[in-house]
């Protein structure tokens, strides 16, 4: 009964802590919004630079009588979707082919090296050049800037895989199928999805990169034309519709690794 009251008393507490970090959180952005505004009313900042959150829920509400906005808003996270979804299958695949066939992976790997650590925004100018001002290009520039660091960190977690595991599937006659899919992906789960909260953010990055240089529509292209016809709300609206944007990604995913390990240690108290 002691061991029941003490963890009841513990899951309590961390409730708890959980309830007053997500109130502190709300706290410092709220107090963070509210000196910008008054920071601007009272002239300590340039309101026509550096807008202020007022100007900004005024300039939503114009891009939202006249339909401008989900169109913008819509058009990144297309573009961010669609290179993130291809960041992860391409990588995945890369990675599970690198562990199967080593060798393939000691021929790329100062390759793979050489071109996780290139600036991706110089390479952004080349391959609108090469593949035109289209949207694929975004989503090339996007893909670019995640991928070659994924596919490293995935291979890494597939050889840091328990041998012992591996050869227990060997000695039952199991396949490299079985290998991967027994053990190599169940082991590796929440790599993949720390992976993917951090590819999130660089798919959004590499998507803005893209929209500054190859984009008709989309936040990136608002920023730019904000910038160059001196609409700064335009700007700091965009701003902030990418941090919310990305907040909300990033939340989603974090529940998704939330459920994963709910659902693990249910299995585990079960077994």
């Amino acid at each position: 009964m002691k061991n029941e009251e003490l963890m009841r008393l513990l899951a309590r507490r961390q409730k708890r802590n959980r309830k007053l970090l997500t109130a502190g959180r709300f706290l410092i952005g709220i107090l963070f919004f509210a000196i910008w505004e008054l920071c601007a009313r009272f002239g300590v900042i340039n309101d026509f630079i550096f807008s202020s959150p007022s100007r900004v829920i005024r300039t939503i509400q114009s891009f939202a009588a006249n339909n401008t906005l989900w169109l913008h808003v819509s058009v990144t996270l297309k573009e961010t979707a669609l290179s993130f979804f291809m960041t992860m299958v391409i990588s995945l695949f890369t990675a599970l082919l690198f562990w199967r066939f080593r060798w393939i992976y000691k021929l790329f790997e100062p390759y793979l090296i050489l071109l996780n650590s290139l600036p991706k925004s110089a390479l952004a100018p080349l391959l609108i050049v090469w593949l035109g001002n289209k949207p694929r290009t975004i989503i090339v520039v996007a893909v670019s800037l995640a991928v070659f660091g994924a596919i490293l960190t995935l291979y890494h977690a597939f050889e840091s895989v328990d041998p012992e595991k591996i050869k227990l599937i060997q000695t039952l006659n199991g396949t490299k199928m079985h290998i991967i899919t027994k053990v190599l992906l169940p082991s590796t789960v929440l790599v993949f999805i720390n992976n993917m909260k951090v590819n999130i953010g660089l798919c959004l990055v590499g998507v803005i990169i893209g929209e500054f240089l190859a984009a008709r529509a989309g936040l990136g292209y608002l920023i730019i034309y904000g910038s160059q016809t001196f609409k700064m709300d335009y700007v700091v609206t965009s701003i902030v519709i990418l941090c919310t944007a990305a907040i909300v990604l990033y939340a989603l995913l974090t529940w998704a690794e939330s459920a994963y390990n709910r659902y693990y240690l249910k299995n585990a108290s079960a077994n």
